[in-house]
C-alpha cells in the first residue's frame, strides 16, 4: 500500500509499504479523508516542537471499516469510523483520574508517532468510534477539530443561555461559535482581523461578526448588553488576543485559552484577580467530546459544508501545503481524499 511520509521540512516522500496486520483487538480502517490543521503545518514548517523526522502524519481522519480483529465486538466491516488519535500510558495521575487527554506521557498520531497518511492504518479498536454512513467522509473527518471545539467549550460550563465571545474566526473558532450555537447558547459573537474568515463566519450563522479593529466594547455592549459575554475563547494563540480576552472580560466571567502559543504571552494577573475570572486551558478531547462531535455531525447542527475550502487527492499531499502557504490565512479546511 501507499504511503506519505515526510522526511524533513516540506518535503514528502510516497513509498509502498507492506498493508498493516491487525492484531486481535483492533480494526483495519481504509482512509477516505485527512484534515489539514494548523499544527500539520508547523511540522511541514520545521516549526513544532514536539516532531521528529521522518513522520505519517494525519490525526483528523475518517475511513471505513475494512477488517475486524477477532477479539472485537461491535464493529463490522464496511462501517464508516473515526478514530481518537491519543496515545496515553495509562498509569500516571492524569490516566488513573480519568484526565487521560493530558497524560503525563502523551503521544498523538501524525506528530510523536505515525499518522493516517496511508491507505489503510491499524487501530485499537477502543480508540474507535462510529459514524453514521449518511455523513459525507470529508464531514466525518471534521470530527476531530469539532471535538477539540466541544472539549473547549466544556471547560467553561453550562453553555445554555450564554453569551459567548469567540475571539479568532480559524477553523478552531468557527466550529467553537457553531457548536456553541448548537448547544444552546443565547448569543455568539466571533471577531477576526481577516475579511475572508469573517465572511465564513456569517456564511455558518453566527450571530454577530466584528472586526477587532474596531470598538470592541462597543460591539460587546450593542451585542450582549450590560451583562457582556459570559465566556470568552481566546482562539488565535497571540497577545493582542489574550490581552483582549482578559481585558473585556466580564466580573465573574470565564475565559478558556484554545489558541497554541508559539511565544509566551504575558498577561495581567491584575484584572484577572480582581475581576474573579476564571482563567482555564484545554487540550485535544476525551470520547464523551467525540461523541457530542458525531451526534451535532450526523444531526445535520452544524454547517459543515463551507468549511472544506479545498480537495487534493493523496498525491497532490505537498500541493496541499504549498497552497495553504500561499492562501495567507484566506483559507479554512483543507482534505486530503484517498
Amino acid at each position: 500500500m501507499l504511503q506519505a511520509v515526510m522526511t524533513a521540512p516540506r518535503k514528502i516522500e510516497f513509498q509502498e509499504v507492506a498493508k498493516p496486520a491487525s492484531k486481535a483487538d483492533q480494526v483495519l480502517i481504509r482512509v477516505k479523508n485527512i484534515g489539514v490543521c494548523g499544527s500539520d503545518i508547523h511540522v511541514y514548517h520545521g516549526l513544532h516542537p514536539y516532531t521528529s523526522y521522518p513522520v505519517v502524519q494525519g490525526h483528523e481522519v475518517s475511513g471505513i471499516i475494512s477488517e475486524v480483529g477477532e477479539l472485537v465486538q461491535g464493529f463490522s466491516k464496511g462501517e464508516q469510523v473515526v478514530f481518537m488519535p491519543q496515545v496515553t500510558c495509562g498509569t500516571c495521575y492524569p490516566c488513573r483520574h480519568g484526565m487521560y487527554h493530558i497524560c503525563d506521557s502523551l503521544r498523538v498520531m501524525g506528530f510523536q508517532t505515525g499518522g493516517a497518511a496511508q491507505e489503510i492504518i491499524a487501530i485499537d479498536a477502543d480508540k474507535v468510534l462510529k459514524v453514521p454512513n449518511h455523513v459525507p467522509p470529508d464531514q466525518a473527518a471534521l470530527v476531530e477539530p469539532i471535538a477539540v471545539a466541544v472539549h473547549a467549550l466544556s471547560r467553561g460550563g453550562e453553555i445554555k443561555d450564554k453569551n459567548v465571545l469567540v475571539l479568532g474566526a480559524g477553523t478552531i473558532g468557527n466550529l467553537a461559535g457553531q457548536v456553541a450555537k448548537a448547544l444552546g447558547s443565547r448569543a455568539v459573537m466571533i471577531t477576526d482581523i481577516s475579511e475572508y474568515k469573517r465572511e465564513q463566519a456569517r456564511q455558518s450563522g453566527l450571530d454577530f461578526i466584528v472586526d477587532p479593529a474596531e470598538d470592541l466594547n462597543r460591539a460587546i455592549l450593542d451585542h450582549f448588553g450590560p451583562d457582556c459575554a459570559d465566556l470568552i475563547l481566546e482562539c488565535v494563540g497571540a497577545q493582542d488576543t489574550i490581552t483582549q480576552a482578559v481585558s473585556k472580560a466580564r466580573k465573574g466571567s470565564t475565559v478558556v485559552v484554545v489558541g497554541v502559543f508559539g511565544k509566551k504571552p504575558q498577561v495581567d494577573l491584575g484584572l484577572v484577580q480582581d475581576r474573579e475570572i476564571s482563567l482555564v486551558g484545554t487540550l485535544m478531547y476525551q470520547r464523551c467530546d467525540y461523541e457530542k462531535a458525531i451526534e451535532l455531525v450526523s444531526k445535520g447542527q452544524l454547517a459543515l459544508e463551507k468549511m472544506i475550502s479545498r480537495h487534493y487527492a493523496f498525491m497532490q499531499y505537498m500541493d496541499a501545503y504549498r497552497d495553504i502557504d500561499l492562501a495567507q490565512g484566506n483559507i479554512m479546511k483543507v482534505m486530503i481524499d484517498l
